[in-house]
């Protein structure tokens, strides 16, 4: 049975992950900073193994602690997502301060880096594993007002693609998702109208869905994108092309 490491689970895309990844046969370790999803507990109902673990990944010792618990409750890690992010309010560079700017850059960008700093050598043992990103669209194309969010997720689609070469020789494929908008509570501030116009913007004529993005992730998780490393996936409606 597969096992996989699911960051920032508690809700939104990470939770649609973690019952994807549970429904398809993984055992799923799920981490969460503050409250602890009750769904979680469901997981285990689907008869794979579920392994909570609270942990704020933009402190490098429990970003490592968590790898380390999953590890020791699962085995090992065939997959490993990185989802975990935070948002800033959409606002000028020059209103942004640099706590603001520390503090999401701290988990958007540095999480990743602890996390995945934890996870590379046990997977560099055994010759094999797969690695997802999260980034944005507008770490894709860069957002007006919405400079640090943009930055931070660039960097994710810029270590993804690194890392890629760099693991590629012992087997393991890195690569990313860069949603568009999508229906989180990341999104929750933005009116239904608002979110209606946003979803005008894209070819599909709409907003996606965790469930979509979560398929995404899945699928390069899985060994049905053997042969697939280093590329970062849209999954916007055609926001992007």
């Amino acid at each position: 049975m597969p096992k996989v490491l699911i960051t920032g689970a508690s809700r939104g895309i990470g939770a649609a992950s973690a019952r994807l990844f549970a429904r398809e046969g993984w055992d799923v370790a799920v981490s969460y900073c503050h409250a602890r999803n009750p769904a979680f507990w469901e997981l285990s109902e689907l008869g794979v193994q579920t392994v909570p673990i609270q942990a704020d990944i933009s402190v490098p010792e429990q970003a490592e602690r968590l790898v380390r618990e999953a590890e020791r409750a699962l085995g090992s890690l065939d997959a490993v997502v990185c989802n975990a992010g935070v948002a800033l309010p959409q606002q000028l560079l020059t209103d942004t301060t640099i706590e603001q700017w520390r503090g999401l850059m701290s988990v958007d960008l540095d999480g990743v880096f602890y996390t995945l700093r934890a996870a590379i050598p046990g997977m560099v043992r055994r010759k094999r594993g797969a690695i997802v990103t999260v980034s944005s669209m507008w770490g894709v194309t860069g957002g007006s007002c919405e400079a640090p969010y943009s930055a931070a997720k660039a960097g994710v689609a810029g270590l993804t693609k690194a890392l890629a070469k760099e693991l590629g020789p012992s087997n393991i494929r890195v690569n990313c998702v860069a949603p568009g908008v999508v229906n989180t509570d990341m999104n929750g501030h933005l009116s239904p109208r608002e979110l209606a116009a946003l979803g005008e913007e894209a070819p599909l004529g709409r907003i996606g869905a965790p469930d979509e993005i979560a398929q995404a992730i899945l699928f390069l998780a899985s060994e049905r994108a053997s042969f697939i490393t280093g590329q970062v996936l849209r999954v916007d409606g055609g926001m992007v092309i």
